[in-house]
């Protein structure tokens, strides 16, 4: 049986840390190597309902398999086969469970970066407006000012006052005369 008491522990050394292209490269080997089941005796089932089954209830059925010829010939798995399929099922579980943790400290991960690239950016533009006023700076600013102005999505008025919209040219007139209620 296989050491598994060498697990690599965490560590804080950058030299360490993979680059998110080794990452990617990582991922796409090791989904490479993962054996996927065979499901063609269930792949026209309800895939809810039969993953679904209490563990109590397998582990009956397991114990029948293995009591009795007939229902090992009926279901083509001794009773040692099923509980091996079981404990497989089981392991890849756990490694599902460390896949979806890796992904939610990597979504968490990546949206923190962004944030603080957001931060940034209207710092960026914040300081920019400042030395704009500087009439030594502006010179140097105004046209990154000017373009950053353009693409803030933040600061743009919405609805009627957007500036790309054509102004109203007035009331409409009509040349039918106005009904008298009287």
């Amino acid at each position: 049986m296989a050491n598994t008491n060498n697990i690599a522990t965490t560590t804080t050394d950058p030299a360490t840390f993979v680059t998110p292209d080794e990452a990617v490269q990582i991922l796409r080997a090791l989904q490479t190597r993962l054996q996927t089941p065979d499901d063609s005796r269930v792949a026209h089932m309800k895939s809810a309902t039969l993953s679904n089954v209490d563990p109590h209830f397998i582990t009956a059925s397991i114990n029948a398999i293995g009591a009795i010829d007939a229902v090992q010939a009926a279901v083509g798995l001794t009773g040692d086969d099923a509980r091996q399929e079981a404990e497989t099922a089981s392991r890849w579980t756990a490694f599902t469970d460390e896949l979806r943790t890796m992904l939610a400290a990597a979504v968490s991960a990546d949206r923190t970066r962004r944030r603080n690239l957001g931060l940034t950016a209207l710092q960026t533009y914040s300081i920019c407006k400042q030395l704009n006023r500087d009439k030594t700076r502006s010179q140097q600013v105004a046209a990154h000012l000017q373009e950053m102005k353009r693409l803030n999505k933040l600061g743009a008025k919405s609805g009627k006052g957007s500036s790309s919209e054509p102004p109203n040219p007035g009331p409409v007139t009509t040349s039918t005369p106005p009904v008298n209620a009287s």
